[in-house]
């Protein structure tokens, strides 16, 4: 039997027309497969990543494999491609969805699931017809194709400035992979680098010679070359986001070797603060150290490293924060040094591995009074592996700088090049005994210091002493 035109009209026949009429006002879209995560999925995982979690632990915190997560990583440059803030409330999120989904199966009408979910009957019936899945032919609403369909018509692609500006895109790649030349003209090839592999800089190789500007660089000469040509302007950040996004198809990929860090993803800040690593453990990061450790008004907070000579010669070098008082700590080789080849893993004959290092660090260290070895803020290197020991032998806690930050230590790192004014690199610094290193340290705690109103370390550290009541005065000489 046929339908009347009522039926038709008002039934299935209709619905169907208004979801022709709905797949019209949208360009055909591919087969989602299986449908990416949701964008909140994406935005907590990008969250954990400026937490400073590795890619890894950030994919199974919000319950993807490693390799998604990784790929999500290298794809967007090593940065969030999303806002993380979260989205207005305006827009269906993938939990309401899902409760849409739920409801929709369980034959409920339109207004009911809105009345449910707390939505206007318009926006229900139009999730309905817009984003329900229609593989089969018919529309099946589904969460997961809801979600993809919404994020995929949400999209507003914008061409790369780079991509459609030659003139602009040519001048920025001379600037960051132009050839070096002399004063006449003349190019210099440079070394022979390897070829580029998606990979960051070569360890300890060489890189190919070009001239290398900064993106920053580029992007305020252009207002100096261009005075009066609006089209040559970009900003940094779009420099740097058409070499490390794929898909920008700005500025090729290999470029990301001409900057001089020669990375080939960018790195969250958070990933290169303080973190428990190895024989840094939580209690010793230098975010846990306290407060008066960085008031230079509370004696009794050192700053510690080591100045390196050649053949594995070092002196461990120990400055106070508020007098800049300097102890120098002998290294001297161990039994064995230069008979035997090295052996991996094997004990350190140089001076400086981690059991040498405390004990001679206790030794020094235990010549002050106790009130005057409060704290030792170290670099991350692993000749103070034992701190642990030290703490137990001196009384002194020892904290850990974060990686690459050496103004986190900025009276070691002054004093330390003070010291090579004594000690240039480059020499070895296994000729000089115990009695050597006092006499340069006791040099310079008699030098007077601008920083302290010209008075001498030595004459700060003695006052301090008299405040404790010490019946002496610790002196160098």
């Amino acid at each position: 039997m046929g339908r009347d035109k009522g039926e038709t009209r008002d039934g299935a026949g209709g619905a169907r027309r208004q979801w022709a009429a709905d797949r019209a006002l949208r360009p055909a879209m591919r087969s989602p497969g299986r449908p990416e995560p949701s964008r909140a999925v994406q935005r907590a995982f990008w969250r954990l990543i400026a937490q400073g979690l590795r890619t890894e632990d950030a994919a199974a915190g919000v319950g993807v494999s490693s390799p998604v997560g990784q790929r999500w990583f290298r794809h967007a440059g090593g940065m969030s491609p999303l806002s993380l803030a979260e989205p207005s409330s305006r827009y269906l999120s993938f939990a309401e969805r899902e409760e849409i989904a739920i409801l929709r199966e369980q034959q409920h009408g339109v207004r009911e699931i809105a009345r449910r979910i707390g939505r206007d009957p318009g926006t229900i019936s139009r999730e309905l017809r817009r984003n329900a899945a229609t593989r089969g032919g018919k529309a099946h609403y589904r969460a997961g194709v809801a979600q993809w369909k919404a994020q995929q018509a949400a999209k507003r692609p914008k061409p790369a400035k780079l991509a459609t500006n030659p003139r602009l895109r040519a001048y920025v790649q001379d600037r960051l992979a132009g050839q070096v030349r002399r004063a006449d003209g003349t190019v210099v090839v440079g070394p022979k680098a390897a070829a580029f592999k998606g990979r960051g800089k070569p360890f300890r190789a060489d890189r190919a010679w070009s001239s290398a500007w900064s993106p920053e660089q580029i992007s305020n000469r252009l207002k100096i070359d261009f005075p009066d040509d609006e089209s040559m302007r970009i900003s940094h950040e779009a420099i740097y986001q058409s070499l490390f996004i794929q898909g920008r198809g700005a500025l090729q990929r290999e470029l990301v070797a001409c900057l001089r860090t020669g990375r080939a993803l960018r790195v969250p800040r958070a990933r290169s603060k303080s973190k428990p690593q190895g024989h840094v453990t939580a209690d010793v990061v230098i975010s846990a150290r306290p407060a008066e450790a960085a008031d230079r008004a509370v004696p009794g907070h050192w700053e510690g490293d080591l100045i390196i000579g050649t053949g594995r010669s070092a002196i461990g070098t120990v400055v106070e924060r508020h007098s800049r008082a300097t102890l120098l700590v002998h290294l001297p080789r161990l039994d064995g040094w230069g008979e035997t080849p090295p052996v991996k893993n094997g004990p350190a004959l140089g001076g400086y591995g981690a059991v040498a290092m405390a004990e001679a660090l206790t030794t020094t260290m235990t010549r002050l009074p106790e009130q005057l070895r409060q704290t030792l803020t170290w670099d991350r290197g692993k000749e103070l592996a034992g701190h642990a020991q030290f703490t137990l032998d001196t009384g002194t806690k020892v904290f850990f700088a974060d990686p690459h930050s050496p103004w986190q230590r900025p009276t070691n790192e002054n004093t330390n090049g003070l010291l090579r004014q004594y000690f240039p690199k480059g020499t070895d610094l296994s000729r000089w005994n115990a009695d050597d290193l006092e006499a340069v340290a006791l040099t310079l705690n008699n030098r007077p210091r601008k920083s302290l109103n010209w008075r001498t370390p030595t004459e700060v550290l003695e006052e301090q002493l008299r405040s404790l009541n010490q019946p002496g005065v610790a002196r160098t000489d």
